[in-house]
């Protein structure tokens, strides 16, 4: 079969990403491939290696090293699995048509939509990229300073390896257990404004559940384009708004479900997975609880680099809480930024306020627990803490859970604003 110009595309791209079919430092969607003695991939060829993606890359590898019927062997058993995987079927043609024709890149028909073949090629690229990454291991992103005792699992994406990665919350010590191709805004990132097709970049916590038969009724036929459900989170937080970002409705979300996956940029802001992957992570999430970080290039760092970080605002913390006992109210006021704001009220509002308050009491008790910290992604001088408050003094007692935005200023932590989480 005259098909070697199809080969050396895949070639290109493969080099390109840095990969060989020999690579082993491989866990594709949620399935970690064991080494072994079988597959193009190092695999077992057990069901480590069922993973629609692990398939769809060995094919892949196996057209670039001229293994074309390992290929089509490979792309078939995806199909199997997978009757809706719509860049497998475009593969598998490219390989039926070779067999008449020379052919030079994916999707080649002369009568096929070319901005669809560009996003099936993209996803193509996407999936070969991830196969190329190293797993976490003990590493974690540089974000996740410190989860409360009641987050059992943490959600990172990196919108520019088009993962979502889960960790799981051990004793104190994010874990990473597990990773998925996701799709992200078709515009890319740093959403703006409503309706820019851009996913957001910042700290979120997912804030409800909405199944499938919800779905349904909520928005009929439109429905289906969000799959097996969705986890809505709460985009614009309150960075968001301080920055004048505005627009509403960005979920984590399945596809629809004609198809298995979608392109890496298809969606019109939100995180979509595969229906398959979603219910996986349906599992984990905790609704008002789970944190999803949403960053454009995660930075791995080891367990214990983010120690120091993590006491400094530890202590910074402390001290506030502390200094706001102590009826100082001026000692106590200068825990806040010159730039602070809540709501309509700057830090001189603010401030009078405090005075006022604290001047008709005599005594002020303050608990602090359940305490969450997180950097902003891209900007290491600015990190989420949120945490339990309970308040007590001589004439009133409330309890809320609180979210502050700490920002370092001349080495020093301050707080930049100030609310209910």
């Amino acid at each position: 079969m005259r098909r070697p110009l199809f080969a050396c595309a895949l070639a290109a791209a493969i080099t390109a990403t840095a990969l060989t079919p020999s690579s082993t430092t491989l866990a594709l969607g949620n399935r970690p491939l064991s080494p072994g003695s079988g597959g193009l991939l190092g695999g077992s060829g057990g069901a480590a290696l069922g993973a629609p993606e692990a398939l769809l890359v060995q094919t892949l590898l196996a057209i670039a090293g001229s293994q074309f019927d390992i290929a089509l062997t490979e792309i078939d058993k995806v199909l199997l699995q997978n009757p809706n995987f719509r860049l497998a079927h475009l593969i598998k043609g490219d390989l039926l048509m070779a067999r008449a024709r020379p052919i030079s890149n994916i999707g080649t028909a002369a009568d096929a939509p070319a901005e669809r073949i560009a996003d099936l090629r993209d996803e193509a690229l996407a999936r070969l990229v991830r196969q190329k990454q190293e797993r976490p291991g003990a590493r974690i992103p540089r974000s996740l300073l410190q989860l409360d005792a009641s987050q059992k699992f943490a959600f990172v994406v990196d919108t520019s390896k088009y993962t979502l990665y889960v960790f799981e919350n051990d004793k104190g010590t994010p874990r990473y257990i597990a990773d998925y191709y996701t799709t992200i805004g078709r515009n890319g990132i740093e959403k703006l404004r409503e309706g820019d097709k851009k996913t957001p970049l910042g700290v979120y916590h997912v804030t409800g559940n909405i199944p499938r038969d919800q779905l349904t009724r909520v928005y009929g036929t439109q429905s289906t384009l969000y799959g097996d459900g969705a986890f809505p989170i709460n985009y614009p937080n309150e960075w968001d708004r301080r920055r004048g970002r505005n627009g509403h409705g960005i979920w984590l979300h399945g596809v629809p479900f004609d198809t298995y996956s979608r392109p890496p940029r298809a969606s019109d802001g939100c995180v979509a997975l595969t229906n398959e992957d979603l219910q996986a992570i349906s599992k984990q999430v905790q609704v008002g609880v789970t944190p999803v970080i949403i960053a454009q290039d995660v930075e791995w760092v080891e367990t214990g680099a983010a120690k120091s970080v993590r006491n400094t605002l530890q202590d910074s913390l402390e001290n506030w809480r502390r200094d706001w006992e102590s009826r100082d109210t001026e000692r106590y006021l200068r825990h806040y930024s010159p730039a602070f704001s809540a709501g309509k009220q700057d830090l001189a509002a603010w401030s009078e306020q405090k005075r006022s308050v604290n001047a008709g009491k005599s005594w002020i008790k303050v608990r602090v627990d359940q305490v969450s910290m997180f950097l902003y992604p891209g900007d290491d001088n600015l990190a989420v803490v949120t945490f339990d408050q309970d308040y007590a003094s001589s004439n009133t007692s409330s309890k809320m859970r609180k979210r502050q935005y700490w920002q370092r200023e001349n080495g020093a932590w301050r707080i930049v604003h100030e609310g209910a989480a």
